[in-house]
């Protein structure tokens, strides 16, 4: 392979300006939580991450452990988990991942009971909604905007009532401009269901992590190819940010 000098200088500036931006682009589109719910944490506690592929990062779904790299992948899940565990030792908390490539709402609450009922988290993170807008626009699903309101605030009712203490974060579905697969009419067409999350957010009063907010402060620092390449999943560059962006929103 022949070394092109121009262009691996071109690369090396382009992720120092990314990463030296990441501290910006949060203070510009994520506000932080004036309390830190974890440090209240008993020993053993359980914080779940739960979604699609942007959750699963390729994890090793055969493992199922907690505070397990292979168990949770190299998305932004390991990214936000590794620094809690250093910074409360004394917790022995527990940290899962059971995201899962594809999945829509209604395939969460397929799984619901072993995946999230059965290890009682104290804080549960739930990211979903593209593949409900993807699937569809791909002719893949039939669903709708209102089918995934509907089945999202039924999981919710389903995971209060079980556990009515549980603190729920619930990450905004983002896409990003300039994304290989974002094609003509996905933003307009996506929008709908980013309202729907935010909405449920406020009607159950969980705390929202703004990713698509996110995202759009962060292509005016670097362009999608350097944060999140197809629009959807995010680079080692974007899931970094999307972790300092969930840590900021819970633990501030």
């Amino acid at each position: 392979m022949k070394f092109n000098r121009r262009n691996f200088l071109k690369r090396s500036a382009m992720q120092t300006a990314g990463m030296a931006a990441i501290p910006m682009i949060l203070s510009e589109s994520v506000e932080a939580s004036p309390k830190n719910d974890i440090q209240s944490f008993s020993d053993g506690n359980v914080i779940l991450f739960q979604g699609d592929s942007i959750t699963d990062a390729g994890r090793d779904r055969k493992r199922q452990l907690p505070n397990d790299a292979h168990s949770f992948g190299n998305g932004y899940a390991l990214m936000t988990a590794s620094p809690i565990l250093e910074q409360f030792p004394e917790k022995q908390l527990q940290i899962y991942n059971r995201g899962i490539s594809g999945n829509k709402v209604y395939q969460l609450e397929d799984r619901w009971q072993e995946d999230c009922l059965d290890l009682r988290p104290s804080v549960l993170s739930i990211l979903i909604g593209v593949n409900d807008y993807w699937h569809k626009r791909n002719g893949q699903y039939d669903g709708t905007v209102e089918v995934y309101e509907r089945d999202f605030r039924a999981l919710l009712d389903r995971t209060k009532e079980t556990l009515p203490e549980v603190a729920v974060v619930i990450c905004e579905p983002f896409s990003v401009d300039g994304g290989s697969a974002i094609g003509d009419g996905w933003q307009e067409e996506f929008t709908p269901y980013r309202e729907a999350a935010k909405r449920i957010s406020d009607d159950y009063g969980t705390r929202w992590v703004p990713y698509h907010k996110l995202f759009k402060e962060a292509l005016k620092h670097a362009p999608a190819s350097y944060w999140c390449p197809d629009g959807v999943h995010p680079s080692m560059a974007g899931a970094q940010l999307m972790a300092q962006a969930w840590l900021k929103v819970v633990m501030g």
